[in-house]
């Protein structure tokens, strides 16, 4: 059911997350080379790194709301999966966060280094914000199908 509320932000978050999938989420500058972290590695033109545990969870994240969208006939299953879902979030956003650091520390022993973000990063914590806001929706057709029950 695509003209619930909650189904539009699963949508966005499966959206968001397949983008941090493919897109890269930092870069840093070494003397001439540069290298990007992806989700699945921090490579450049010569060389690549593996972040494949990085890669699995955003992967996961990615996929997991679009199965939850299906699922609209089981509320309840629906939140604990976007319960999940939050957890995996979490994961990835502190994923990130170490490899991001440990990319920095092994840049930062070079001469000249430079480092920063893309847009790519934040992608999971406004999927953070709009689990929360699914969970809510979803929580609250809940409880108005109970309350007309109730009433039956």
């Amino acid at each position: 059911m695509i003209q619930r509320i909650q189904s539009l932000y699963l949508l966005a978050i499966a959206a968001l997350m397949a983008a941090a999938v493919f897109t890269p989420l930092a870069y840093f500058v070494a003397g001439v080379e540069e290298f990007e972290l992806y989700a699945f590695a921090l490579k450049n033109e010569n060389s690549s790194h593996s972040t494949v545990y990085m890669g699995i969870i955003v992967a996961l994240a990615a996929i997991l709301p679009f199965v939850t969208i299906f699922l609209f006939k089981n509320r309840l299953l629906q939140i604990r999966l976007c319960a999940v879902e939050l957890v995996l979030l979490l994961g990835s956003i502190i994923f990130m966060a170490i490899y991001y650091y440990l990319s920095n520390r092994m840049f930062s022993q070079m001469e000249f280094h430079a480092q920063g973000f893309r847009i790519a990063i934040v992608f999971p914590l406004v999927a953070l914000i709009l689990d929360y806001l699914a969970i809510r929706a979803i929580f609250h057709d809940e409880m108005l199908v109970r309350s007309l029950d109730r009433i039956r």
